[in-house]
């Protein structure tokens, strides 16, 4: 694995590309150090999107990553959402207000009702 050193917070790191993409990487520590500053890592993991690869004796053991990422990897997107949320956008509906959504649907049960009534008169 090629790994690339990178200076933050006044401290060299090995850093390793990430396999999703090029531009975000995962920061290699060692698991004593990732002990004694676990509570800046968590501020690291959060605010820079970053994930950390924590090893013991040069093997990585775990991996440190934000609630987000994990989010993403445990429960991706469906294809349907993806293809509603897409089609949304496309016609413009995707900014509408929960106010708005509801008269819409208020509005399409008062037709839909006004309309079985008209059929079941004939």
């Amino acid at each position: 694995m090629k790994y690339i050193t990178v200076q933050f917070k006044k401290m060299n790191w090995r850093v390793m590309p990430s396999a999703k993409t090029a531009t975000k990487h995962s920061i290699v520590i060692p698991a004593l150090r990732a002990r004694s500053s676990f509570g800046k890592l968590l501020d690291q993991v959060d605010k820079e999107n970053r994930s950390l690869v924590i090893e013991k004796r040069g093997t990585p053991r775990a991996i440190l990553l934000s609630i987000r990422d994990y989010v993403r990897l445990a429960a991706p997107e469906p294809e349907v959402l993806r293809v509603i949320g897409e089609e949304s956008r496309r016609k413009g509906t995707a900014s509408l207000s929960s106010r708005q959504i509801d008269r819409i649907i208020k509005a399409a049960r008062r037709e839909k009702r006004l309309s079985e009534k008209s059929s079941a008169k004939k």
